[in-house]
């Protein structure tokens, strides 16, 4: 750190204010009223940002933005009133752009007609000026010297006059003394103009353009300035430079108005306005029209799916006509026809399969009954037969039993394929169902070498469930582990959070390949068919937990990696028939190979120190009221089974382990390819 004065502190810290701006301090120390109004009325030090809006300007922003809402709404909606909307925008631009070309070329074609017309009256003129004048210069070389310079304004203003006489208000004449040095001054030549034409209506330039052309004219565009009222018109300005009676130079000056041409183009304006307007207008109404006629069909069409997904299968278009709109309602109808027959064929199959497998299970619970009781009693024997003949014994009251599971099981999922599951609902801990669950499955893991932890049982753990139902997808889930753990050490962890509690089971053994987390819940699934079933299961206790939590309103999600283990979390709400939002234990764990840094890495350990490496489950670190977390984007309400593997958690998972695992790895090909059901 360099030296120098250090600033003065600026808060009770004596620190700089968070988020301070280092550079250009405020010399005044004041800080604009509109800023202050945009951090919400609250004095900020120079530099800091600033906060959320002011309310009055949020409010005055929702009163501008509700008016438009509908009208928003019904924009995006309305297919027809967007067509016929464009149509009107799209035809008005064509208009307009026609009647800009239109109106432009009436203009030009109205100025190069007047000025042509005007070239030619003002050409007329100069010669009839030139000819009076060598009229008079005769007249006065045959009476006299200096008669003809007592006559000069006389002269003017009666040359004005008649030139003038002939324009019937087509034109006005002006004649002006020429401002030339070599024209000597001649009292009475003052500015003569026809009518109540101001002599100024003529510019300076172009009298020093006319003055500098000597004989040859020339023409401007300017105004008309009348002396009575004081107005003014456009007007073509055409002037030459002439001699008068007695030789003297001035100027003579044609002024041709607009007016006439500017009541043309008015006209064809207004004619032009009111031919778009009714075109713009006919348009709109014949696109309306078209629309409409193409419009209600789908509409129709749209208002009829949307019933047959409600399951009014009966429902059909009215076709009228031979078109193609006629052609889509046939076809349409002709598919929600295939639909409702396939439907109802499934509908039918459905109804037959569960009831097939509902009356064989029940017609074989007599004779399983019967057999049951003579496997007890030949089982019970087994002591005074032959060695082969007693291992046939407990060979066949294994497999009875297993029948007998495999019959329930059946009678379950036909109870959730039927509809008629019903869930019994009521407060209980969950510590009490993982406790009994982990009891019944301690020869299991002690036959196995495994230990089962359970992690996150300080607090309650409380939620409206159906008990029965919940210990037995804890049971299915940690007896999988146990089978699945390759002697590693299994993890239950409880947690709670918002409005949800959770239950994750985590083992380190074989794991999951890709996509197999989407398939580990299917019926009678096995990632490898060839292997046996090692515990008895029947491949349907996945399947019956999918369904009890679904049933529950929750979820139950899987997620593996090869090699790594794998981790079946259990979510239900809290308060039986509230939506899940999220779920209070991430499903990949903390001690993933993703999530592990490489510094981590796991090394093996013996047996004796498995305990101290299985990482603990931390308290939730939400309050009972907070708000619920957001949803998981592994989740799927209503199916657990779509779970996409190695998807990020969010933080609204709730709080992840602060101890990093260091369970004993297992490559990657050990042991793949066991089956995953019960």
């Amino acid at each position: 750190m360099t030296g120098g004065t250090a600033p003065p502190p600026d808060g009770p810290g004596g620190g700089a204010p968070e988020g301070a701006r280092i550079g250009r301090p405020d010399p005044a120390g004041e800080i604009p009223l509109l800023r202050r109004l945009w951090s919400g009325g609250h004095l900020l030090p120079d530099g800091a940002s600033g906060g959320p809006a002011h309310p009055v300007i949020r409010l005055f922003g929702r009163w501008v933005r509700r008016p438009l809402l509908p009208a928003a709404r019904l924009w995006r909606r309305n297919i027809q009133l967007r067509v016929v909307a464009t149509t009107l925008l799209m035809s008005l631009g064509v208009v307009l752009l026609l009647g800009l070309v239109v109106i432009g070329q009436v203009r030009n074609g109205l100025l190069d007609a007047k000025r042509h017309a005007a070239q030619g009256q003002a050409v007329g003129g100069f010669e009839v000026a030139e000819q009076m004048a060598d009229r008079k210069s005769d007249n006065r070389g045959q009476d006299g010297a200096g008669a003809g310079a007592q006559d000069s304004g006389a002269w003017l203003n009666a040359l004005v006059e008649q030139l003038a006489s002939g324009g019937k208000g087509a034109y006005s004449v002006v004649a002006l003394s020429s401002d030339s040095g070599e024209t000597p001054y001649v009292a009475g030549r003052g500015p003569r103009a026809s009518g109540d034409v101001q002599p100024d209506s003529v510019p300076a330039d172009l009298r020093r353009r006319v003055d500098e052309g000597r004989t040859a004219p020339y023409e401007r565009y300017g105004k008309i300035v009348h002396a009575g009222s004081g107005d003014s018109e456009p007007a073509l300005i055409i002037g030459k430079r002439l001699d008068d009676n007695n030789g003297d130079a001035y100027q003579l000056y044609y002024l041709f108005p607009f007016s006439q041409e500017e009541k043309s183009l008015s006209l064809v304006k207004g004619t032009l306005a009111t031919a778009g307007v009714f075109v713009v207008v006919l348009l709109g109404a014949i696109a309306w029209v078209v629309v409409r006629q193409v419009v209600t069909p789908v509409r129709m069409a749209a208002g009829i799916s949307e019933r047959l997904a409600a399951g009014l299968l009966q429902e059909r278009m009215k076709v009228t006509g031979e078109d193609d709109i006629a052609r889509l309602g046939e076809s349409f109808n002709k598919m929600a026809q295939n639909l409702q027959l396939k439907i109802q064929q499934l509908e039918e199959l459905s109804r037959m399969q569960r009831r097939f497998v509902s009356d064989v299970s029940h017609e074989l619970r007599t004779p399983l009954t019967t057999v049951r009781m003579a496997a007890d009693v030949i089982h019970e024997a087994r002591g005074d037969f032959d060695p082969i003949t007693a291992r046939s014994a407990e060979l066949l009251w294994g497999q009875v039993d297993r029948f007998e599971s495999l019959l329930s099981d059946l009678l379950e999922i036909s109870r959730f394929d039927a509809g008629a599951a019903a869930l019994e609902a009521e407060p209980i801990d969950l510590r009490d169902v993982v406790h009994r669950v982990v009891d019944g499955a301690e020869p299991l893991a002690e036959a196995k070498g495994t230990r089962i932890l359970v992690r996150g049982a300080e607090a309650p753990v409380i939620a409206e469930a159906d008990p029965r139902r919940v210990e037995r997808v804890l049971r299915n889930l940690v007896v999988n582990a146990v089978e699945h753990g390759e002697g590693r050490d299994v993890v239950v962890r409880l947690a709670t959070a918002g409005g949800a509690v959770a239950v994750a089971v985590r083992d380190y053994g074989v794991g999951l390949k890709p996509g197999e987390a989407t398939r580990v819940f299917n019926r009678f699934w096995r990632a490898d068919p060839a292997r046996a079933r090692t515990t008895g299961g029947t491949g349907l206790g996945l399947s019956i937990a999918v369904e009890d939590a679904r049933l529950h309103g929750g979820w139950l999600q899987a997620w593996g990696e090869p090699g790594g283990g794998s981790q079946f979390r259990l979510t239900l709400p809290r308060t039986a028939g509230d939506v899940l939002r999220g779920s209070p234990i991430p499903l990949e764990p903390e001690d993933s190979r993703r999530n592990r840094r490489p510094s981590d890495a796991v090394t093996p350990q013996p047996a004796a120190e498995r305990l101290a490496a299985v990482p603990a489950q931390p308290r939730s670190a939400l309050p009972a009221d907070a708000v619920a977390p957001a949803a998981d984007p592994t989740a799927l309400p209503g199916n657990g089974a779509r779970v996409v593997r190695g998807t990020p958690e969010t933080p609204s998972d709730g709080p992840r382990g602060g101890q990093e695992p260091s369970a004993r790895p297992t490559p990657s090909n050990e042991g793949e390819g066991r089956p995953r059901g019960r």
